[in-house]
């Protein structure tokens, strides 16, 4: 299963794409989409196709996204929720459900400490996904998004078998 995690941005999202074969994962891709400055319908427009691309290459099967926390600019965090919206958005175009997690599950799932800094959270991603090299900051908080919905999903699936054995 190709599990595709996004870390929301407006001037750079970052996205992931792990696969997950039983309790094996494997980094697939990753990368930044960047809108630039200016005009807002056209930063998100240019995310939009961005994302949509990397979509309609890797063919994931499932999607996370990580939930944006509000900070104290009610502008800025109503421009970040916009691009969040870019990123629930194009997941769905293409019939998958998409998870949320709040950053501090993220950590704590990857790093094991639901306040681990940026740089904990990068290295764990290389240790758990050997070969991989993030192609930044964001980029690998989204394959920590993709590692994070890869174990909830593999947790559910455990839980159903175990349900569907006890009937």
């Amino acid at each position: 299963m190709r599990v595709l995690g996004i870390d929301p941005g407006l001037r750079t999202l970052g996205w992931g794409i792990v696969e997950s074969r039983g309790s094996r994962l494997s980094h697939v891709a990753n990368g930044l989409c960047r809108s630039g400055e200016g005009d807002l319908s056209l930063r998100l427009l240019a995310l939009y196709r961005q994302l949509r691309d990397v979509l309609e290459t890797h063919a994931p099967d499932a999607a996370a996204v990580e939930q944006t926390f509000v900070n104290k600019d009610g502008a800025a965090t109503l421009k970040l929720g916009q691009a969040r919206g870019i990123a629930l958005l194009v997941p769905a175009q293409f019939g998958l459900a998409v998870g949320e997690y709040a950053p501090n599950t993220v950590k704590k799932t990857v790093v094991g400490v639901g306040h681990a800094a940026k740089v904990q959270v990068d290295h764990m991603v290389r240790m758990q996904l050997p070969g991989a090299v993030p192609e930044g900051p964001d980029a690998a908080d989204a394959l920590a998004v993709a590692i994070c919905h890869a174990f909830h999903l593999q947790s559910a699936q455990s839980m159903a078998r175990v349900a569907g054995a006890a009937r």
